[in-house]
């Protein structure tokens, strides 16, 4: 388990970008450091939701989170993550991450750890040019932050993640 971590299920997200805000006003109303990891985590079952994880660096961090978390009744709180496959969110250098970068500036300048091209076995040159969209949202894949990437137009890539998926069934 991580040291300083913990998740916090506010029992109403059903959906991605909700979350996504959800943690940018956490992190905002907890003045937290840019050396945080926020992840989003879909829970099954019973009641579909989505839940979020804070990894922090310092037990210190950690109790004031969780002290301030409690006292405004963001939601329930739990010690550790949920599982170990959270959706990035909040991460060392994602805010550098707008326009368009190489992959290696991207992986230089980030927390991501690698980059990998759905239908291709091999990782991208690091020379590849990366179009963000300013919505890079990697997920942990044993232990690594893995951003899921698509060819593009011009040879270039984008993230797997469109900023604003359609919903399903937008048009009925």
């Amino acid at each position: 388990m991580t040291p300083y971590a913990l998740t916090l299920d506010p029992g109403g997200i059903k959906d991605l970008r909700t979350a996504d805000h959800r943690l940018h006003e956490l992190a905002a109303e907890l003045r937290l450091p840019k050396d945080v990891f926020g992840c989003t985590h879909l829970i099954r079952g019973d009641r579909p939701r989505v839940a979020l994880s804070l990894v922090l660096p310092s037990e210190p961090l950690l109790r004031t989170a969780r002290e301030r978390l409690t006292a405004a009744g963001h939601g329930t709180l739990s010690p550790g993550l949920p599982d170990e496959v959270g959706r990035a969110v909040l991460y060392p250098g994602v805010t550098a991450l707008t326009g368009t970068l190489t992959v290696g500036e991207l992986i230089a300048g980030s927390a991501i750890d690698r980059v990998t091209v759905l239908g291709t076995p091999r990782p991208p040159d690091p020379g590849t040019r990366m179009v963000t969209r300013s919505h890079v949202r990697p997920q942990w894949r044993h232990g690594e932050l893995v951003l899921a990437a698509t060819p593009a137009m011009g040879g270039t890539l984008v993230p797997f993640e469109v900023p604003d998926p359609t919903p399903c069934c937008a048009d009925h």
